[in-house]
């Protein structure tokens, strides 16, 4: 039986959900989804500016596990960066 998972903390609750490219139309996009955590752990990274230990513990997780979202934020962004795609927030 597998441990029950924790509820992680995520404070970044963002009023824009929606990025894309500058004079593309919206239904010509691709669109590649972040979770909430996804974009907090990379908030937390690259704007709190805080280490892994840090930040793990702020989200309520083990650093393996924060590191582990953390590089899925950036697979997502930069493919959508490089390809040309739009970026979704979901809530």
């Amino acid at each position: 039986m597998p441990r029950p998972r924790l509820i992680r903390n995520i404070e970044f609750d963002p009023e824009i959900t929606y990025f894309k490219p500058q004079g593309v139309p919206m239904r010509n996009l691709e669109v590649v989804e972040l979770t909430r955590e996804e974009v907090e752990a990379y908030k937390l990274r690259h704007i709190n500016d805080l280490d892994q230990k840090q930040a793990a513990h702020k989200m309520n997780t083990s650093p393996s596990t924060y590191q582990r979202i953390l590089y899925v934020a950036y697979e997502k962004i930069a493919e959508a960066l490089i390809a040309g795609k739009a970026i979704k927030i979901i809530k």
